[in-house]
């Protein structure tokens, strides 16, 4: 078999996804690098693969040419983006890189711009009758008629940045002004979910794993538990169709009366994707496998249930001349 190179997108803190391509290719036998990129040369997550590459930003009209020489030069195969500004973007290359024999884990464009913006989501969910949060932009709202709590956020947005509880009409005004493109969203009480799910490249699911996010830090779970729920996994499922996903990506809710209603969609790997990793779901050994013209049989609600996560915070020390030695691949070009 000819070298399977992984090649993950904005490494950042990512050091437990990498960790688990790297080990996922020496589980599975398969000869092969774990390739990463950041904007940041003291990014932590470069220092756990094989081979790193300082990129411009994602805005860089230069930026999709640069991935295209790393792939090249490190013969990759299989490329992982991670956030969401470059999401619509690779979506729009997927063809093309797939020509010169990468697999991009990637939904389409017109997915990707869907799910990046929360008002064309909930648009979207409500025309295919999937329960979830009723979303208005600002010049919907009837402000003197409207019944708080309600959830403000911006309309595209990574994490928990922007994003506000509000519990009466001042609160709202002030937001709407603070929070730039904002939306308003019905707020929903309940524990919060987030469902990570895994679809092959023809957008058939093979695995839907709910966790409770117990405790968020910076809109990342920092402390959370698997729960085998059919209704949520069904949910997602559903999600997974009427949006075409291709390869990994997380959809959140909120389950109150045992039933599950979405707010949010990701085309990507979640922050924690770690704990859905370590119930058995293995994701990045299945995409590896996917890659190599290998069948994944669909295994949905087979993972440990009940698995907690804890996480916490660690570190890595640099001297200074390795962290210099590193020079944007931009400047090679």
């Amino acid at each position: 078999m000819h070298e399977m190179n992984v090649l993950i997108t904005a490494a950042s803190r990512r050091v437990p996804l990498i960790l688990s391509f790297v080990q996922a290719l020496k589980r599975l036998g398969i000869r092969g690098n774990v390739v990463t990129t950041d904007m940041d040369r003291l990014s932590p997550g470069l220092y756990f693969s094989d081979r790193h590459y300082i990129v411009p930003l994602t805005t860089d009209p230069r930026y999709i040419s640069i991935i295209r020489s790393v792939c090249f030069k490190e013969r990759v195969r299989l490329l992982i983006p991670t956030i969401d500004d470059e999401l619509p973007i690779f979506g729009s290359h997927a063809e093309s890189f797939l020509a010169t024999g990468v697999r991009v884990a990637i939904s389409s464009h017109d997915t990707c711009t869907i799910c990046n913006d929360k008002y064309l989501t909930a648009q979207f969910l409500s025309e295919h009758a999937i329960p979830c949060a009723r979303t208005w932009t600002p010049e919907q709202l009837d402000i003197p008629n409207l019944t708080y709590p309600l959830f403000l956020k911006p309309r595209s947005g990574r994490g928990s940045v922007g994003a506000h509880p509000v519990d009466n009409e001042r609160q709202l005004r002030y937001f709407l002004d603070e929070v730039p493109d904002p939306v308003v969203q019905e707020y929903l009480p309940g524990r919060e979910f987030t469902i990570d799910l895994l679809a092959d490249f023809n957008s058939k699911v093979i695995s839907a794993v709910p966790r409770e996010r117990l405790v968020i830090r910076s809109g990342v779970t920092d402390r959370g538990q698997t729960l085998n729920h059919p209704g949520m996994i069904q949910l997602a499922v559903r999600v997974a169709e009427a949006l075409q996903i291709r390869g990994p990506a997380n959809v959140q809710v909120k389950l109150k009366d045992d039933q599950p209603t979405v707010f949010e969609i990701n085309p990507r790997f979640s922050g924690g994707i770690p704990l859905t990793i370590a119930s058995g779901a293995d994701f990045p050994a299945w995409l590896i496998e996917l890659r190599c013209g290998r069948r994944v049989r669909p295994c949905l609600g087979k993972f440990t249930d009940g698995l907690m996560m804890s996480c916490y915070e660690s570190a890595i020390f640099l001297p200074d001349e390795a962290a210099n030695a590193m020079r944007p691949l931009a400047a090679q070009l």
